[in-house]
């Protein structure tokens, strides 16, 4: 896996978001996008689920299989907490699968997005996967989440 340094922020592909590399428990290297409530497409964790998972349903080499209420399940555990700072959590489940040469793969599949409403903004999440062109597809993904300005009109003289 190619990695920068944690708390390295990548390069940007436009705008002024950046989806940091980082690692959780010194192990697992992540992504993850902040969203402001404003500037995203969607209002809640359930929209941006169904907008993603068409862009995995849509994908040649991914697979949808599951969304998971990461909140709910929490919630409903006698020793569950869930911090107050989360409004609402939902994994989505999916593989990418373009190969299988090994059964330690099996380790890192399947993959999950992370969308998490946190009141004021949105935080989207997902592990590094291993293929570059995979992580691309993902970035790609929750980027696509951002609203965009719209170009300007051009004035034409009479």
């Amino acid at each position: 896996m190619a990695c920068n340094r944690p708390g390295t922020p990548l390069p940007k592909p436009s705008g002024e978001h950046t989806l940091r590399q980082e690692l959780i428990e010194e192990t697992f290297p992540i992504f993850l996008l902040e969203i402001e409530r404003e500037e995203c497409l969607f209002q809640s964790v359930e929209a941006i689920a169904d907008y993603l998972r068409e862009h995995i349903e849509a994908h040649p080499s991914a697979r949808y299989i599951a969304t998971f209420d990461h909140f709910a399940h929490t919630r409903e555990l006698p020793e569950g907490q869930v911090a107050d700072s989360i409004h609402s959590a939902i994994n989505l489940v999916f593989c990418f699968g373009l190969t299988l040469q090994e059964p330690e793969t099996l380790a890192i599949r399947p993959r999950s997005i992370g969308i998490c409403d946190s009141g004021d903004r949105f935080i989207i999440t997902f592990m590094e996967p291993p293929m570059p062109v995979v992580n691309a597809a993902m970035e790609h993904w929750a980027h696509s989440l951002i609203k965009r300005p719209k170009p300007a009109c051009a004035m034409r003289a009479s």
